[in-house]
């Protein structure tokens, strides 16, 4: 408001000044009057159009460095003074200034909105188990527990939720470490055919009961080499091939786990013959909390985490993991390791 009443002002004096110094020379030269005074005229509207055509100039750019300087401010710059920059230059700036915050503004919004999913998802998750857990409790309380055909039953029922609940915190405490990048690897020279024998031994059990058929095709050689951390990749090939078993056919069920040797890395190749994953599902099969069949995978028991620790554990060596799938027909994972 002070800026625009000096301009003002400035105008007003030099028009003023300008047309007393007109009428004066007039006065001294004796010019004739109607003559003088229209040429004078046109001279004063010239000159008073480009002094306020220079002034608003100069006031629109005082103004847009103002703001500038103002928007360079709050971004913590170091002391340099921006109103001395080019003009153009500062457009351009300011523009790459505001792309910038727009980029900002729409990845705090995806950040938002991926923890709004992820604090619903949790709270699912721990909901069922609480709820199991408080359902067994109150049943003991009402006189379940001096009935010797249940309060045992009940006890061990609620002890599988308390354990469900266990897993869950783990496998959150695990992801947001590997997430956070503070979880380093253990990187070792490790035996790959062994490591995956031992693997199929611990969940042997649960394939025999769902009547799945495990192999192993490590082709032409009977030891593969890789540099790996041996605990996390064991957790990688328990989940994928207790994926593997769980969801192959009820009846013939077949889970293959193939080892191939590349230039530089060894690939492993897990692959069942079950009911296969839609394609609209395959590319956020790796998201937390993310289930293709919700039903039957809450009757197996999973947190709905094991995926994707799998993805960051694969990527935290440095690697990748692909699958590919066909509904009726199977699921193939894919990962691969560095050779040593």
């Amino acid at each position: 408001m002070k800026t625009t009443r000096k301009f003002t002002a400035l105008v007003s004096a030099c028009t003023t000044i300008l047309v007393v110094v007109g009428m004066r020379i007039g006065q001294l030269y004796g010019l004739f009057e109607p003559v003088y005074m229209l040429f004078y005229g046109l001279l004063a509207a010239v000159f008073s159009y480009l002094l306020v055509r220079w002034a608003i100039g100069r006031l629109v750019e005082h103004q847009i460095r103002a703001i500038y300087q103002n928007i360079k401010d709050t971004q913590r710059d170091t002391g340099v003074d921006y109103r001395n920059m080019d003009l153009e230059e500062a457009r351009r700036d300011v523009e790459e200034w505001a792309e910038q915050k727009r980029k900002e503004i729409s990845a705090l919004k995806v950040r938002e909105k991926y923890r709004r999913e992820f604090i619903g998802n949790v709270s699912h998750e721990l909901k069922t188990p609480i709820f199991n857990i408080q359902g067994y409790i109150l049943t003991l309380l009402d006189g379940g527990l001096d009935d010797a055909t249940i309060n045992r039953d009940y006890l061990t029922r609620a002890n599988k939720s308390v354990d469900r609940m266990i897993r869950l915190v783990q496998d959150l405490e695990l992801i947001t470490k590997l997430e956070a990048g503070v979880l380093q690897m253990d990187m070792k020279r490790l035996e790959l055919v062994g490591l995956v024998e031992e693997v199929i031994d611990s969940i042997e059990l649960k394939a025999r009961k769902r009547q799945v058929q495990i192999e192993i095709e490590a082709g032409q050689r009977t030891s593969y080499w890789v540099q790996a951390d041996a605990e996390r990749i064991a957790q990688v090939l328990t989940n994928l091939i207790t994926n593997a078993v769980k969801y192959s056919k009820d009846d013939g069920g077949l889970v293959k786990i193939g080892i191939r040797e590349f230039d530089d890395h060894i690939e492993v190749r897990i692959a069942d013959n079950g009911m296969g994953i839609p394609k609209a599902d395959l590319p956020r099969l790796f998201e937390r909390f993310y289930r293709v069949d919700k039903s039957r995978s809450r009757d197996f028991g999973g947190t709905g985490l094991g995926l994707s620790i799998v993805k960051h554990i694969i990527e935290a060596h440095g690697q990748s993991i692909q699958v590919k799938s066909e509904e009726g027909v199977g699921s193939v994972f894919t990962f691969t390791l560095q050779k040593s």
